[in-house]
């Protein structure tokens, strides 16, 4: 019913009224046509016989700007690239998520699509913050991600460390960003800040945080920050991103643009939007303090389990039987787990101990119960997000095998894991 292509910039006059924007990727249906208007905002309209349309053109809504004589635009090409050579290299790795997607209109689902370069064509301002070289080693969501993923992820990070770039920022899908930050602070020592971002909604949403997100990310990448974190929205506004540590974040909702907050833990700092002054809240690591090393082994055969009222303890055979070599249990408040398992915590592999509270530490030796499991030989996860006591077991399994070596790596705080007294509140 209309010959408008996808990006072509159009006008359209229906009952009335005047509607101008880009042609977007419509519905089967051949009567509606989708648009995004110059606010970011996507409408849908219904076409027929009365409908008016105009191509304008392929290019995207810009500001008029008055004509420059051949001199000023030379003059300011050679501005525009002294600052460029200043700038710091950082690294981006892309490897999906939200803040690489973009809804599909023909089915209504969100896709990842972007290259590190569309964030970067998308984002204009990451350039006046550094330069930038991308790689994309795979492009997945993160329910996809695997302990095979985040070695490859710390491989590329460190040899992006090692040919210079002065700060890695990786975009991530936010499911399981908090597993992939854990394993990524256990496997790299850095000198320079490695940042983890990604985003509630996708870039193409006029509610998307990608674009705050990836702007703060950024900053922190040429901070002194010298650490892995994760740097996501801290309030529902553009006003503010938290700096979380890498082993102590995690995701506290599904879809709020501030899910991520630090648990029994402060956050670093945050970066203020639009300023970028960043605020720091606790010690870390400084840039060039650390020298660069990479550990790249973890034992994959490692299992998080949920206790619950119930449940059957056979599920540690299980485990154990299939040739599994660590075990994480998320225990009830102090780290309970039913007198029932209690024989099946016997068994010849380490079994970490955490809490499905959200905050505190486990303590085992309050209640008959866990006396009892500190004697089957379990060992306390302190106060460790579960997510985080795994990453950790799967990481200590790759250095030793050696039991009572493997019990005092899993309690001993190696990169901000274990807080000396936790958050009550």
């Amino acid at each position: 019913m209309f010959n408008a292509n996808e990006g072509n910039r159009v006008k359209i006059i229906k009952d009335g009224l005047e509607y101008r924007g880009i042609v977007m990727p419509s519905p089967k249906s051949k009567d509606t046509l989708v648009l995004k208007l110059a606010s970011g905002y996507n409408i849908g309209i219904k076409i027929d016989e009365k409908t008016k349309i105009e191509i304008m053109g392929d290019e995207k809504f810009s500001i008029s700007k008055p004509k420059r004589s051949l001199g000023e635009r030379e003059s300011e090409k050679t501005k525009r690239d002294l600052v460029k050579k200043s700038l710091p290299k950082v690294s981006i790795i892309s490897t999906g998520g939200t803040i690489a997607s973009r809804v599909d209109y023909r089915t209504g689902a969100v896709t990842s699509q972007f290259k590190a370069e569309d964030i970067m064509r998308a984002i204009p301002e990451l350039s006046d913050i550094a330069t930038y070289d991308s790689e994309i080693p795979f492009n997945i969501l993160s329910e996809n991600m695997s302990p095979k993923h985040w070695i490859k992820l710390a491989r590329l990070t460190y040899d992006k460390i090692k040919k210079g770039s002065y700060g890695v920022i990786i975009t991530h899908g936010t499911d399981t960003m908090g597993f992939t930050s854990s394993s990524l602070s256990f496997m790299l020592r850095t000198p320079v800040p490695v940042v983890l971002v990604g985003s509630q909604r996708s870039s193409d949403r006029p509610s998307s945080d990608s674009y705050v997100n990836a702007i703060c990310a950024a900053r922190v990448a040429t901070s002194d920050i010298s650490e892995v974190s994760v740097v996501m929205h801290g309030s529902t506004s553009d006003d503010f991103c938290l700096i979380h540590g890498g082993t102590k974040v995690r995701k506290m909702h599904t879809s709020r643009r501030d899910a991520f907050h630090s648990v029994n833990s402060s956050p670093l700092g945050r970066v203020i939007y639009p300023g970028l002054e960043i605020e720091e809240f606790q010690p870390h690591k400084r840039r060039g303090e650390e020298e660069l090393r990479l550990y790249d082994k973890l034992e994959e055969r490692c299992a998080l389990i949920k206790f619950y009222p119930g449940a059957d303890p056979n599920i540690i055979d299980f485990y154990v039987d299939d040739g599994y070599k660590g075990l994480v249990i998320e225990g009830t408040g102090l780290g309970h787990v039913s007198s029932e398992w209690i024989p099946q915590l016997k068994a010849d592999i380490p079994i970490v101990i955490t809490s499905q509270c959200i905050y505190g530490r486990v303590c085992d030796r309050v209640y008959g119960t866990g006396r009892e499991m500190l004697k089957a030989g379990v060992i306390e996860g302190e106060d460790m997000l579960p997510e985080t006591a795994l990453t950790k077991l799967m990481w200590v399994l790759g250095q030793t095998d050696d039991l009572e070596e493997v019990r005092s790596l899993m309690q001993k705080n190696i990169v901000g894991e274990i807080t000396r007294s936790s958050i009550t509140s």
